[in-house]
C-alpha cells in the first residue's frame, strides 16, 4: 500500500479555501481533508467533528503540551491545531490528506522536513476579498474588517513558498486546478514505484516473451 501524500492548502481568510478543499475532496478518492481542532466556540450551524474538532481552552493547551498537534498557530485570538496522529494514520492507510490552515502552520511543516506539497489560493483582487468578507462577517467591526485585510496582504507575499498558486474566480475552475494537482503528484515516478515496477518487470530484463513462444523483442 502506498504512502499517502501530504497536500497544504493557505489562502487569506475569506478566499473560500474550506468550501474548495470540501469540493475537491468529492471528486477525488482517497482523498481526505483533514479537520483542525480549535479552542473557539462554534458558530451557528457549526457541527463538532465536521466543521471543526470544539475544545475548550484547558483541552487544547494539555494537546499543545503533549506535543499532539502537526501544527498549532493562534488566528484571530483564537487557537487553531492539526492533529500529528490522524494524520499520519490516514497517510499510513494510503490516503491523501489536505490540510486546510495558514501560512503560519505551513511553516511550521516546513520546518519539520515533511514531504509536503503547498498550494496557496489567492483571490481574484483584494476588492473581491473585501467584498467577501463583509459578506462573511456580517455584524464584524470596521476595524476587524481591516485588521484581516491587512492579515490578508501580509499573507499573499508568502505564495512564493508554495509549490502550485490557483485563483479562485470561479469554484469549477478552482476546483478543477486543485484536482490536477493532487493526481499529477499520485503519478510522480516516486509514487508509481510501486505500480510501475512490477509492469517493468513483466517485460523481462533480456526482451519480452510472447504468448506463441520464445520470441525476443529488442530495440
Amino acid at each position: 500500500m502506498r504512502r499517502g501524500n501530504l497536500f497544504i492548502v493557505s489562502a487569506p481568510s475569506g478566499t473560500g479555501k474550506t468550501t474548495l478543499v470540501e469540493e475537491l475532496v468529492k471528486t477525488v478518492s482517497d482523498l481526505v481533508m483533514s479537520r483542525s481542532y480549535t479552542s473557539r466556540p462554534p458558530r451557528e450551524g457549526e457541527v463538532d467533528g465536521t466543521d471543526y474538532h470544539f475544545v475548550d481552552d484547558d483541552r487544547f493547551t494539555a494537546m499543545v503540551e503533549a506535543d499532539e498537534f502537526l501544527e498549532w498557530v493562534t488566528v484571530f485570538g483564537n487557537r487553531y491545531g492539526t492533529s500529528a496522529a490522524d494524520t499520519e494514520r490516514h497517510r499510513r492507510e494510503g490516503r491523501d490528506v489536505v490540510l486546510v490552515i495558514d501560512v503560519q502552520g505551513a511553516d511550521q511543516v516546513r520546518q519539520q522536513g515533511l514531504e509536503m506539497v503547498g498550494i496557496f489560493v489567492m483571490p481574484p483582487s483584494v476588492e473581491v476579498l473585501e467584498r467577501r468578507l463583509r459578506g462573511r462577517t456580517q455584524g464584524a467591526s470596521e476595524a476587524e474588517l481591516r485588521r484581516r485585510l491587512e492579515t490578508a496582504r501580509s499573507e499573499v507575499q508568502a505564495r512564493v513558498r508554495y509549490n502550485f498558486i490557483v485563483v479562485n474566480d470561479t469554484l469549477k475552475q478552482c476546483v478543477d486546478c486543485l484536482r490536477c494537482v493532487v493526481l499529477a503528484e499520485r503519478s510522480r515516478t516516486a509514487a508509481m514505484v510501486d505500480t510501475a515496477d512490477p509492469i517493468a518487470d513483466s517485460f523481462g530484463r533480456d526482451g519480452v516473451e510472447s504468448k506463441e513462444g520464445k520470441q525476443e523483442i529488442r530495440g
